[in-house]
């Protein structure tokens, strides 16, 4: 892919004096790699952010072909920062681009042209408590063509921005719907990628949700609509009759990073936990004879977010407080104690950048 070359910008904005909110305030500078069919992906830079220039016929725009990642760099009090399992992002990002026909990147040198991209803005990664700077790479077909096949041209950029503390106030519960009326994903999709289309599915339930007060939906299997399946933006686990339970994957749900480390916790602490298709009806059940102990989802944004009522036709479970000792509680300060450089990562997820 050749050397990363860099152009910093000459007009630095003004970081904001507190970082609030998600995904609205973007760093001096972004990556961009170009890619075709002759010279596969080459030109990879550092350049000033700006907006993209696109063809109006572009295949993204019109076909959808495009994929994204997420994930954080956080500050330590000694003023370190440190990425978190930075590695498996990209690999995740080619697991996607293979399922869209998008050519594969070099994860090792996505990780070097990352750092450096940190390096240069460092001084962007918030130090306030619970705060971090959101990365997203994504890739989109940019081959100008109006016609149904894989494009032959791409770019791949990253992004960065400073996001506020997903829980300014403490961890607090949140109300979901369990999904009866939509589908996001069935088996042989594309509900495993991270892809946009992926997240445009899941918009209009989103919506009619949010009118009825819910923070999130439940999404349920696109094929019997009884198998709990995952949240909007969040993998889902259930504790019952102290055994945690989480869907498989078995191809309509993400592979959650943060998923995938939370059952490695819970293995290492010796906390019951299995990975099974476990219908909506079981749970409702579970909560009516009183087995449902807890419900968190886990993502990259609020990595741990426990779920405190959730609603499935006319039955409304109403779960618990989340007390110091509930599972989601130790499993929010734990990993985000390792992201944040106070607990020891026993895990080698961690890369300290210099």
């Amino acid at each position: 892919m050749g050397s990363l070359q860099i152009n910093l910008t000459k007009s630095p904005k003004e970081k904001p004096a507190r970082v609030a909110g998600f995904g609205t305030v973007f760093t001096d500078h972004l990556f961009v790699m170009d890619y075709t069919k002759a010279q596969g992906w080459h030109n990879g830079r550092i350049e000033p952010y700006d907006n993209i220039n696109m063809d109006p016929a572009a295949c993204c725009l019109h076909y959808g072909q495009g994929i994204f990642e997420g994930l954080k760099a956080y500050k330590t009090k000694e003023g370190k920062i440190q990425l978190f399992r930075a590695r498996d992002n990209f690999e995740r990002l080619n697991r996607s681009a293979e399922k869209l026909c998008i050519p594969q990147v070099d994860v090792e040198f996505m990780l070097e042209a990352l750092e450096k991209l940190l390096e240069i803005e460092k001084d962007w990664v918030p130090t306030e408590q619970g705060t971090s700077l959101y990365i997203r790479p994504f890739i989109v077909a940019t081959e100008p063509f109006l016609g149904v096949r894989p494009a032959e041209e791409y770019k791949l950029f990253i992004v960065l921005s400073p996001v506020g503390a997903y829980y300014p106030e403490g961890l607090k519960p949140v109300s979901i719907m369990v999904e009866k009326n939509y589908v996001r994903a069935v088996r042989g999709g594309l509900g495993e990628a991270k892809t946009m289309a992926n997240y445009a599915a899941s918009l209009l339930a989103q919506e009619e949700a949010k009118q009825k007060g819910f923070t999130q939906v439940l999404w349920l299997d696109g094929v019997e609509r009884k198998y709990i399946e995952e949240v909007g933006t969040m993998n889902i686990f259930f504790k019952i009759k102290g055994e945690v339970i989480t869907p498989p994957l078995t191809g309509t749900i993400l592979p959650g990073i943060t998923r995938d480390s939370v059952l490695k916790v819970l293995k290492k602490w010796q906390v019951p936990v299995k990975e099974y298709r476990i219908s909506i009806e079981e749970v409702v059940d579970a909560y009516k004879k009183g087995w449902l102990e807890e419900v968190f989802g886990t993502g990259t944004a609020a990595v741990i977010s426990p779920v405190g009522k959730l609603v499935y036709a006319d039955v409304e479970m109403d779960i618990g407080d989340y007390t110091e000792n509930s599972i989601a509680r130790k499993l929010y300060d734990y990993l985000t104690g390792i992201q944040y450089g106070i607990v020891e990562d026993e895990f080698c997820w961690v890369k300290i950048l210099d």
